[in-house]
């Protein structure tokens, strides 16, 4: 294979969980590792939600790529945005004409939103990927409230006051969850003219039950919290359109002035890189060694990657799963250069699923164990802690949590970009 007897060129493209794990990973060993990102940041994408309703900032939940990656000496860090994928020729492709050449490709590109072959609907109904979809989301959700607050209408502003989640997967739930604690009990007293309790919330899903990866009783007990919190859940109520005034469903029309998107996601353009035949959403599919074909050094891992699980069920795409890869092709990228045994197939320990509903609310399962209620939230608190990236993050975020328990405030309320 090519650079055995030097160091390895080792291009890793994307710094989500994925990616910057592995950078991690191979923090001083015996490889030339070059990770490559459109954005200078690694986002803590499970927290989004919290920017997006007020909560957080966005610089809490962000770190800089150079400053995480700055005692890795053997490793740097390009931000650039690649176009193709030259796999004979074993170079990336950049968008400003260059190339990277590598001895072994790592692609952890992570996904964007779906809107099931209706793109002309994100215009309407922003999907949470990034920090610029998370402050567009906030503008969207105060810009309502400041709206109604100086709306005569009694029908317009009642519409300027509803908010429809579409997906009630756990990122449309936890925004659900959020938007009710922000109209019920942060916003309560901030206006004169209307009434922000009077929020109407409704979470749209298209299957028969929220939270499907969860179990039917933690599903139910979601939805039990989040009615406390004033938002309806309408099941079996599919997206039909989306436009400015709203959304038509399945069920009928429904008149909201803000629409937000967590119904699906869809890999980035990778598989079309490599010239493979995706699955339905996008991901191109892996082998045990977490490469499209054996014995290639290209490997694929995260939300790009379609990696079937010991059931033959495809994994999540959540962040355990990315990182859990990532080590696991350190492990084969060491193996390969003569620096350790051969890991063998990849195999996923299954960490667990964890939503938080609201204030002092959550669901958790893990194999046979199921939790919900404010064990729970203390739980999801915890973990999300732990995994933040830097230590100042971690105290900040901590001190703003326990602010907001104590308070009832959010201090990430603003509004930019309100001409738009």
């Amino acid at each position: 294979m090519p650079g055995m007897g030097d160091s390895r060129k080792v291009v890793i493209v994307g710094a989500g969980f994925g990616g910057l794990t592995l950078a991690k990973a191979l923090c001083g060993e015996a490889f030339e590792v070059t990770v490559v990102d459109r954005t200078n940041h690694h986002l803590f994408q499970p927290l989004l939600y919290q920017v997006a309703t007020a909560g957080l900032s966005p610089a809490s939940i962000a770190a800089p790529i150079r400053s995480i990656l700055r005692r890795c000496k053997n490793t740097r860090v390009l931000m650039a945005e690649v176009v193709d994928v030259d796999v004979p020729g074993r170079r990336v492709l950049l968008a400003d004409g260059s190339h990277l050449p590598y001895d072994s490709l790592v692609l952890a590109t992570g996904a964007s939103h779906s809107y099931f072959g209706h793109p002309e609907w994100e215009r309407d109904a922003p999907g949470l990927k990034t920090v610029e979809d998370a402050t567009e989301m906030r503008r969207r959700i105060l810009t309502a409230f400041e709206r109604a607050e100086r709306c005569e209408d009694p029908a317009q502003r009642e519409a300027l006051l509803t908010f429809a989640i579409v997906g009630g997967g756990p990122t449309g739930v936890e925004l659900a969850g959020s938007i009710g604690e922000l109209a019920k009990r942060v916003l309560a007293r901030d206006f004169r003219r209307i009434d922000p309790t009077r929020a109407k919330i409704l979470l749209l899903e298209g299957g028969d039950r929220i939270l499907a990866t969860f179990s039917k009783d933690l599903a139910e007990r979601a939805v039990r919290d989040l009615r406390r919190l004033g938002v309806e859940v309408r099941t079996s109520t599919r997206v039909e359109k989306v436009t400015p005034e709203g959304v038509e469903t399945t069920q009928g029309p429904v008149a909201a002035a803000t629409v937000l998107w967590a119904a699906g996601v869809e890999a980035s353009p990778a598989a079309r890189w490599l010239c493979v035949e995706p699955d339905r959403a996008g991901r191109v599919p892996v082998g045990p060694t977490l490469e499209p074909a054996a014995d290639t050094d290209l490997f694929v891992i995260g939300d790009t990657a379609r990696c079937e699980g010991e059931d033959g069920v495809p994994l999540p795409g959540v962040a355990p799963v990315a990182m859990q890869q990532a080590r696991h092709v350190a492990k084969l990228l060491r193996s390969r250069a003569g620096l350790g045994r051969d890991p063998g197939p990849f195999h996923y320990v299954d960490k667990g699923n964890l939503a938080t509903v609201g204030r002092s609310s959550a669901v958790l399962e893990w194999g046979r164990w199921k939790l919900g209620g404010a064990l729970a939230w203390l739980l999801w608190l915890a973990i999300h802690i732990v995994y933040l990236i830097g230590f100042r993050n971690r105290i900040v975020v901590l001190v703003e949590w326990a602010w907001a328990y104590a308070t009832y405030e959010r201090g990430a309320r603003l509004i930019t970009r309100p001409g738009q």
